[in-house]
């Protein structure tokens, strides 16, 4: 299987290489991205940025994700 590294939230991380957007690696982390912030090397994407952003290997990426609680 070929793999695709990258560091996410400052860990590296290896995913399959069929992951080419952030939207599908929100997917792949089971991450919600209508409550996802997302930063790709230092630039913060627009929430419709994310469909079409593409990620290729070693890119920085920051994920967080609001939560609610009480």
């Amino acid at each position: 299987m070929c793999i695709l590294r990258l560091y996410v939230n400052g860990h590296n991380m290896e995913v399959p290489k069929s992951i080419t957007t952030v939207v599908q690696l929100l997917e792949h982390l089971q991450l919600n991205k209508e409550l996802a912030i997302v930063e790709v090397n230092a630039e913060i994407l627009q929430p419709a940025e994310r469909d079409s952003k593409e990620i290729k290997a070693d890119d920085h990426i920051e994920i967080v994700q609001f939560v609610g609680g009480g």
